[in-house]
């Protein structure tokens, strides 16, 4: 018999096309700042070969090593799996379900950038997701 689904717990998915920056950067934060009190998922509807090196970079100043992360594919079942849907401006199309909370954040595209230009879109992401997880994680 399959374990029953921890219900108590939210889960948060992060989309964008390549999942190699914004949506890599904003699952590394809340995994970081929620631990195992949410569960993080991300991925891309074209995902890339890598993680974007300026984001590993970026976020490796603040002390989050994302350098083992491989860009994942959008599937339903990642998104029927999940309580909370965040597109990062990317315009990716997820399939809708009652009873999923769905938001978009416009976040500009780190891709092709330096770790320059990341640093104001990292900072941002961990602004948000401070929000988020205060908002949706049980205070233990």
């Amino acid at each position: 018999m399959p374990p029953v689904p921890d219900t108590t717990t939210p889960s948060v998915l992060f989309v964008c096309v390549h999942n190699a920056g914004r949506s890599q950067m904003a699952a590394a934060f809340l995994t970081h700042l929620a631990g195992d009190r949410v569960q993080v998922r991300s991925a891309g509807s074209a995902p890339a070969a890598t993680v974007n090196p300026a984001v590993v970079e970026a976020m490796a100043e603040v002390g989050i090593d994302i350098a083992a992360e491989v860009p994942k594919v959008l599937t339903t079942e990642a998104v029927q799996a999940s309580d909370v849907v965040i597109t990062m401006g990317c315009g990716d199309t997820c399939p809708v379900f009652p009873g999923k909370r769905y938001l978009d954040w416009e976040l500009p595209d780190p891709a092709g950038h330096g770790v320059e230009a990341v640093r104001p879109i990292r900072d941002e992401i961990e602004k948000r997701i401070r929000g988020l997880a205060d908002e949706i994680t049980p205070v233990t």
